[in-house]
């Protein structure tokens, strides 16, 4: 017999399902982050862009990382509040 989480037993499958799109929807994010910015910043230091462009790209991953922290962090409480038996 399968064993099954607090996680998937209070919340039900479609919550599960629903943190794992979110989970790699994070991933994605984080990852395409991570690759546009240091993409910015080689082109910017080959074509001598100003600081600023790279200040801007700093910024937009910055926020972009933020964003997948918060959502990370969400979807720890909310699995953590259901194993805990108060989702």
């Amino acid at each position: 017999m399968a064993r099954q989480t607090g996680h998937q037993t209070s919340q039900g499958p479609g919550a599960a399902a629903a943190d794992a799109r979110q989970m790699r929807l994070v991933a994605v994010v984080i990852a395409v982050t991570m690759v546009l910015w240091l993409g910015v910043q080689w082109l910017g230091g080959q074509r001598d862009w100003p600081a600023k462009y790279a200040f801007l790209a700093d910024l937009v991953a910055i926020g972009a990382l933020i964003w997948s922290l918060l959502v990370t962090w969400r979807i720890w409480r909310r699995r953590n509040a259901s194993s805990q038996g108060q989702g």
